[in-house]
């Protein structure tokens, strides 16, 4: 395993990570939950990421119980948690002060944990004053409840306003955004960010480097049955519309593509995306998730993966994607 500093932190995180998001209390049960933990584990992942709207909390109780079961050292790991989407009380969600705080005791209380070291920002609010996010985070991580705290798919604007904010006020900024990266979804992690990496040494946790599983080429042929696309969740169900679109269907070619690339570097297509992600520097930790075991232990194999990837392959799978971002000018 590899490991990377998180941003402009001490703190080291391995490259390849594991999230409960779509499978963790809802699409697979405790056992195959735990047992790719594991997996996970023995493979040298240490960070292990969920969040209080994931399963509406059950995600959380899943990876504590498994923590819990394997006695493994706390001081091995790397959990993040992620505050935002907490209920359906009137301020059960979104980033007010009470709810970072209550929100952040309540997933605590479901993880079994005294501290998670890395808490994000799920979304950003646009209802709530900056100062009273921030002030809110920095609380947190000084009642011990959390190290380091970050975002996940805020602007840029949004990120660079919340420095200026913290760094006006003696507090601490954010570390680490949570964005989505793959390779067909681009433009944001590698322009729009590109001048928070150099000003704030921005750490990333990147999810869906597979693109919700369009990336493994399982989708070329039409919906599996037992697939993420065939689950009945409506943001699974909005990305699945956008790949029958005319554009999707454009995308879908350049998969049918990639996997001529993966068939001659004698790895699987999740493996080639994979370590494609795992390539760029400024990507601190590619999360990934599974539904089975096997399933975690083949795309751990990207990182033997990732030699392979000379510049010549990188600019052959430049032509095929076609979809380099220009970097903007930089306004900070």
């Amino acid at each position: 395993m590899e490991y990377r500093f998180l941003g402009n932190s001490g703190l080291k995180v391995s490259v390849l990570s594991f999230g409960g998001w779509v499978t963790q209390g809802s699409q697979v049960g405790d056992d195959v939950a735990h047992e790719c933990m594991r997996v996970a584990y023995d493979a040298g992942v240490n960070f292990f990421d969920t969040a209080e709207g994931y399963a509406a909390g059950e995600s959380e109780r899943v990876m504590g119980r498994a923590i819990k079961k394997f006695g493994w050292d706390r001081k091995s790991l790397v959990i993040s948690t992620k505050i935002y989407f907490g209920g359906r009380g009137l301020n059960d969600n979104a980033l007010s002060r009470k709810h970072i705080i209550e929100g952040t005791k309540a997933s605590l209380e479901r993880l079994g944990l005294e501290y998670v070291d890395l808490i994000f920002a799920h979304r950003p609010d646009d209802l709530t004053p900056m100062e009273e996010v921030v002030r809110a985070f920095n609380w947190v991580i000084e009642k011990g409840w959390a190290f380091y705290w970050g975002t996940s798919e805020w602007s840029a604007e949004q990120i660079t306003d919340a420095h200026r904010i913290a760094e006006k006020l003696g507090l601490i900024g954010p570390l680490m955004e949570q964005p989505q990266y793959n390779m067909l979804h681009r433009e944001r992690f590698e322009a729009e960010y590109e001048p928070l990496y150099r000003k704030h040494r921005m750490g990333t946790t990147i999810w869906s480097p597979l693109a919700s599983g369009v990336l493994t080429g399982k989708y070329l042929e039409g919906i599996p049955e037992g697939s993420r696309f065939s689950i009945d969740n409506p943001i699974l169900q909005r990305i699945r519309g956008q790949y029958e679109t005319e554009e999707g269907k454009a995308k879908m070619e350049k998969v049918r593509k990639l996997k001529t690339v993966a068939d001659e570097l004698g790895c699987s297509l999740a493996q080639l995306a994979i370590a494609w992600t795992i390539k760029n520097p400024n990507v601190s930790t590619v999360i990934l998730g599974a539904s089975r075991p096997s399933q975690l232990e083949d795309t751990l194999k990207s990182l033997e993966v990732v030699p392979k990837l000379t510049p010549e392959v990188l600019a052959k799978i430049e032509e095929i994607l076609a979809n380099k971002p220009k970097l903007p000018i930089s306004r900070f």
